[in-house]
């Protein structure tokens, strides 16, 4: 897939270093693969990547969009740590078609199927957006943006976060959201019935109720306020109303 890039992490530092930054438990990609993100200290998005656990590296497979700016805060928060990051030439293949040798089960959601680091793509035809709306699961730059709190997004269901590991950049706010708030906006597949677009704003009784992101036939993703999506909304040509 050439819109993602495979960074390596060597050095004897590797897991402790990324374990105080991102979202999730990076001991758990030990032998396998973690969903995280990287976070503002005021708890809004950077980016969102999957770490892989190898033997002597920590692989971290990220949108190609957000592949410098990740590099760059990953760098920063360097300092004296044993580490050492650098880009590698490893292909990132998704699937969700016969699982090749090696690969393995995206964490997010069973229908994501299967990601494989390798010299080739061999990714297959899977119709990525029809998955993701149907399953609700946020895309980086699309609906995962840096005005987002990722538990808006959905964060949690992916197990793209972990409330037990201890602090990481951001976590404070994170935990609040958690345990001490309701959430009132966030994301939601809807219906639409009529003619409507990623970007168009929806509306609800001629109050902006939210934004409509990605689109799939007559069912798409959107962020919603959600005090104001109680009924039939509007967005261009389109009633929209929540999805099951």
């Amino acid at each position: 897939m050439s819109d993602r890039v495979v960074l390596s992490i060597t050095g004897a530092d590797r897991v402790e270093f990324l374990q105080g930054l991102v979202t999730n438990d990076v001991t758990r990609a030990a032998g396998g693969i973690v969903y995280a993100a990287l976070l503002t200290p005021q708890g809004k998005y950077i980016a969102d990547f999957f770490v892989v656990g190898q033997d002597d590296r920590l692989l971290v497979d990220v949108a190609q969009s957000h592949a410098a700016t990740l590099l760059q805060r990953l760098t920063m928060y360097r300092l004296r740590a044993a580490v050492q990051i650098a880009q590698t030439n490893l292909i990132a293949s998704r699937g969700t078609g016969p699982v090749p040798e090696g690969a393995l089960t995206d964490p997010r959601h069973p229908a994501l199927g299967w990601r494989h680091y390798g010299h080739s793509d061999i990714s297959d035809q899977t119709d990525w957006d029809a998955i993701r709306v149907a399953h609700l699961i946020p895309e980086t730059g699309i609906e995962l943006t840096p005005e987002t709190y990722v538990l808006e997004t959905g964060f949690e269901a992916l197990h793209g976060v972990d409330f037990k590991k201890g602090c990481y950049v951001g976590q404070e706010i994170v935990a609040r959201m958690k345990h001490k708030t309701e959430l009132r906006k966030g994301l939601a597949r809807v219906q639409l019935n009529g003619m409507a677009q990623p970007g168009d704003t929806i509306t609800a009784d001629g109050k902006e109720a939210g934004v409509l992101h990605t689109v799939s036939g007559d069912q798409a993703i959107a962020y919603l306020r959600f005090d104001r999506a109680n009924g039939p909304m509007q967005a261009g040509s389109a009633t929209v109303t929540l999805g099951d």
